[in-house]
């Protein structure tokens, strides 16, 4: 017969796992200096920008 595995248990591990993972993800995403943020939102402005005046316009919608 094999181990008998208490679920309970089991089913808190994943939990604690996952909220781990999801703490890491928000330490990463939120705890960032006033500087960076702002340094990541030029960043992302300036690329849309260039990818807009890279864009190519045509009269024809064929």
């Amino acid at each position: 017969m094999g181990d008998v595995v208490n679920l309970k248990r089991f089913k808190k591990r994943g939990e604690r796992e996952q909220a781990a993972k999801q703490a890491e993800a928000n330490r990463a995403l939120f705890g960032r200096t006033k500087s960076e943020r702002a340094r990541d939102e030029f960043l992302g402005e300036r690329s849309a920008r260039q990818l807009d005046q890279h864009r190519i316009e045509s009269g024809d919608a064929s």
